[in-house]
């Protein structure tokens, strides 16, 4: 059973700016540092972050540590604890230089913490900004971390965050036989979920690896009979609540939460956009709009005009120094949430695709020789093979969207017992 921390009225023992009133400014989950740090005091904690993790400006770990709280080790997602790895990089463990702290890449050679990692740990505590699309990683990368709480009885608490793309549902289903890290569990594109809410979905959905669920079970039987003396019953999970927030609100987040998302239109294109990573064109990466600009060489060159080059966010960008051509959809946040009118938009993709000469290579290859329909890229990103064949065979977008209705109608049921914040429509 989840356990959802109540709000609690008094401030939180963390130092709030004029900027930040609560009674105005959403707070995320680490401000009500009242609610958790009588859990963390007199523990050895781990904790789950990377630059998103602040307080005003100042980074969870610093603020624990002013405050007295032991932390034995950090965890770092992709991009790292400090966030400044490239997408899909891979990430070894090493000291972080400002705290002396040991931290432990989740996106190396592993994905979840071991119990040899938890064994000096009392607590785990998990706070990174997701973005709330589907083949962001962060939440894969949670319900690994989830995982690891379970099968070593260890108490954990999610700091939530608001979701910047929550006021939406959309985007296919996915299959799970296209199951891979950018896509672990039946949910669409969008699913419309503080990181905080899809723990819940997870926990109660037993969206969990069967071999632990099992364990996990049979410790809640072999201990059921003397609950007094009983170390915990595998699953110990806190909540922690945003302040003002509901799934109307349009969050603009304070840092970029990775390196090509720099800014709020780049988050609000990405779950439209970020498809294009599986196809020839390049998808905005070496530009300073990521996933707003995109094109490739042979497109009509009437088109805009742009040319991918190395930057701090993309070492080598697909077509590096290539003279692109395609489309610009940068503009105020306004004008950007006013064209993606609360839905993903394929309008882009169908179009690139008509104009693409050399179709057979639209879509990137699989590295396999006989490659399934799960190997290629796209696939996974689309969490299914329908998508591709139907931008193929010249689906028109309202066939392609008509297509994903039963599966998001079903979810968007199961969503709303989940959610811990008023939605986007009436119940």
């Amino acid at each position: 059973m989840i356990i959802t921390s109540a709000q609690k009225t008094k401030q939180s023992t963390a130092k709030l700016s004029p900027a930040t009133s609560p009674a105005k400014k959403i707070l995320p989950g680490a401000y009500q540092v009242s609610e958790y740090l009588p859990l963390l005091k007199g523990k050895r904690v781990a904790i789950f972050a990377n630059n998103t993790a602040t307080i005003n400006n100042t980074h969870l770990v610093d603020t624990l540590k002013k405050l007295g709280i032991t932390i034995s080790k950090i965890f770092g997602p992709e991009h790292g604890f400090r966030g400044d790895a490239n997408a899909g990089a891979h990430v070894d463990n090493y000291t972080d230089a400002k705290t002396g702290i040991p931290v432990i890449s989740l996106y190396g050679s592993k994905r979840k913490p071991s119990e040899e990692d938890l064994a000096n740990v009392d607590v785990l505590l998990f706070d990174i900004q997701d973005v709330g699309v589907r083949f962001y990683t962060y939440i894969s990368s949670l319900q690994d971390f989830i995982e690891s709480a379970m099968e070593f009885d260890k108490p954990l608490i999610i700091l939530d965050r608001p979701n910047p793309n929550g006021f939406y549902v959309d985007g296919p289903v996915l299959d799970t036989a296209f199951k891979s890290f950018i896509g672990m569990q039946p949910v669409p594109v969008v699913y419309g979920m503080t990181i905080g809410e899809y723990a819940n979905f997870l926990v109660g959905e037993g969206l969990f690896d069967k071999n632990i669920m099992a364990s996990w079970m049979m410790r809640i039987v072999n201990n059921a009979s003397d609950t007094a003396k009983r170390k915990g019953n595998g699953l110990n999970i806190t909540v922690i609540k945003c302040r003002n927030y509901t799934h109307k609100s349009k969050y603009i987040l304070p840092i970029k939460p990775s390196p090509n998302l720099p800014d709020a239109g780049s988050i609000y294109w990405y779950p439209s956009t970020c498809f294009f990573e599986g196809t020839a064109l390049n998808e905005g990466r070496g530009t300073d709009k990521p996933f707003q600009i995109f094109g490739h060489p042979s497109l009509p060159k009437n088109l805009y005009a742009f040319t991918p080059v190395a930057n701090a966010g993309s070492n080598s960008p697909k077509l590096k120094d290539q003279l692109c051509y395609g489309w610009n959809l940068s503009g105020t946040n306004e004008q950007i949430l006013q064209q993606i009118d609360n839905k993903i938009q394929l309008k882009y993709l169908l179009n690139a695709y008509k104009l693409f000469p050399d179709k057979a290579n639209f879509f990137l290859k699989a590295s396999k020789a006989n490659p399934k329909p799960a190997d290629f890229f796209f696939n996974k990103l689309a969490g299914n093979a329908e998508l591709m064949q139907q931008i193929i065979d010249g689906k028109s977008e309202k066939e392609i969207r008509a297509s994903w209705q039963p599966k998001l109608e079903a979810f968007k049921k199961k969503r709303k017992k989940y959610l811990m914040y008023p939605d986007f429509e009436a119940t």
